[in-house]
């Protein structure tokens, strides 16, 4: 196989998700605009089910492909990956199926009983459509991500936000009108549209890949060795994915409730969960575009640096990962903290900067543990990670229980902020002990947050004294997040934080062995 890089490929993901990203802040904002904060939380109550479906049927499969892909590769096992992905679609397809079927006939009481808000059952009943595709096409993801053939899942990531945004214009004029119930189906229909548009392209592109690099040598694996393979490190990684699917749900399905004994009313509730999980999370999620992407990449990466036995390429990979994560994640932090309102007022035209101001300072923890993900799946060290999952959504339900009801929403981000800081400090303890690596906490830590600072507080005070009376606030806005942006980039490069060239080449790898052939 030709020589990789796993920064070429996690930069061609991080295009990808910019593009995505940017994509689904302008449907985001459309959405919001035409259907409004109730609208917003009806979708919002409703995706948690879509994940959930996605959890059982494919999540633990799409990183086991990723990461046994990987390993048969460095052993030039090339026969053994065409199987063990077959074998993948037809049990996550099945899954699928299974799935589709139990949502479609069970849609009325999960909306009346579980979501109390009928307005949801036509929204149900049409989601199940998606999963048989989305099952198999996840599986077909992975096995490119193994081979870190990134291109083929990066075009993939772009159509599906395209397909579903295509749809939504289409069809609103003629849904949104008729009220929320159809507001919400017609959000829902592009998600199906996007599945099975998605599934189509990387099938499509799975058969073009196989048609130019043939399969040369017969698996050693036998069936049954493959499926308990696959299912061994699955089935671990599908519960914790399952789990917090599951309790994701069990939050969302509470918070609106739980703010209703606050003191607000049904729609007051369904308003505030739609600003903080449709506009406030989706927006502070946004940096992680190039994280999201390296997180992927670290999985195939660390096992096969395990699998050869090579322990200083995995120091070197995640010391440099970790530290672009605070590096990311206390910029970003940065940010949030300088201009909450402006950003809520120009981007959602709601009020959502108090939310934005108190999700600030969780960047950091939110951001390595995206990083932490692949690691931690990189070396096999699935069932902590399923432990750690429990323990952090145990906390965020006792806040929303006990807390919501006497403070409101901000006890959901306290609760928020005090899981991540504990799954951080877990996670990270997890990782020096599994490969005893020394992380520097001056330049990761230290010389960021006084950059942070720096480059935040300046910036605010030459918006609000200059930027914005010459400008405008959207105008003023753009060139005062870029600022920030640069200023930032700049003190932590001249402070020695991060070291431009030795990015470029630390996720540098050797060839593999076993010569030019490629899997099919």
């Amino acid at each position: 196989m030709r020589k990789k890089n796993i920064a070429a490929g996690a930069l061609i993901l991080t295009g990808a998700g910019i593009i995505t990203r940017l994509l689904g802040f302008v449907y985001r904002i459309y959405m919001s605009n035409i259907i409004g904060a109730e609208g917003m939380g009806l979708y919002q109550l409703i995706m948690p089910l879509y994940m959930l479906a996605w959890s059982i049927s494919c999540s633990g499969f799409n990183t086991t492909i990723s990461k046994l892909i990987a390993e048969e590769r460095a052993k030039g096992e090339y026969g053994n990956m065409g199987r063990i992905l077959k074998q993948s679609v037809v049990i996550t397809s099945f899954l699928g199926v299974f799935l589709s079927l139990t949502l479609y006939f069970s849609a009325d009481y999960i909306a009346g009983y579980l979501f109390k808000d009928m307005r949801t059952a036509m929204s149900l009943r049409i989601l199940s459509i998606a999963f048989p595709f989305m099952a198999a096409g996840t599986c077909v993801r992975g096995y490119f991500l193994g081979l870190q053939e990134t291109l083929a899942p990066a075009v993939n990531q772009v159509l599906e936000q395209c397909v579903r945004m295509i749809t939504i214009y289409i069809l609103a004029g003629y849904f949104i009108p008729r009220g929320l119930e159809y507001a919400c189906a017609v959000a829902v229909i592009g998600v199906v549209c996007e599945e099975i548009i998605s599934f189509l392209y990387i099938f499509l592109s799975y058969r073009r890949f196989k048609s130019i690099n043939r399969l040369t040598k017969r698996p050693s694996l036998t069936p049954s060795a493959s499926i308990s393979l696959i299912l061994g490190m699955a089935l671990p990684l599908t519960a914790n994915r399952v789990s917090g699917s599951l309790l994701s749900t069990l939050e969302n399905i509470l918070i609106p409730q739980r703010l209703q004994v606050y003191g607000m009313n049904t729609s007051e509730a369904m308003s505030v969960f739609g600003q903080m999980s449709g506009m406030a999370m989706p927006l502070i999620y946004f940096p992680t575009a190039l994280l999201t992407s390296l997180s992927i990449t670290l999985v195939p990466a660390v096992s096969e640096a395990v699998a050869l036995k090579r322990i200083s390429n995995v120091r070197r990979i995640i010391s440099k990962s970790v530290l672009l994560a605070c590096v990311t994640g206390l910029g970003a932090a940065s940010l949030f903290l300088a201009f909450p309102d402006e950003l809520g007022r120009v981007i959602y035209h709601q009020p959502i900067g108090g939310m934005l101001f108190v999700l600030g300072p969780m960047c950091p923890f939110l951001y390595l543990q995206i990083i932490f993900s692949g690691i931690l799946n990189g070396l096999g060290k699935q069932v902590f990670i399923f432990k750690v999952s429990l323990l952090t959504s145990a906390i965020n339900i006792m806040f929303i229980y006990f807390l919501v009801p006497q403070r409101g929403i901000g006890a959901f981000m306290l609760g928020l902020f005090v899981s991540l800081a504990a799954a951080c400090v877990l996670e990270i303890h997890k990782i020096r002990e599994s490969v005893q690596i020394d992380l520097d906490f001056i330049n990761s830590i230290g010389k960021p947050i006084l950059a942070a600072a720096a480059s935040g507080l300046s910036v605010k005070w030459l918006n609000k004294a200059y930027i914005t009376p010459l400008l405008g606030q959207k105008f003023g806005l753009s060139l005062s997040v870029a600022s920030l942006a640069f200023l930032f980039c700049s003190i932590v490069v001249l402070c020695g934080v991060i070291d431009v060239n030795d990015l470029t080449r630390f996720f540098k790898r050797n060839e593999k062995p076993g010569g030019s052939r490629s899997a099919a």
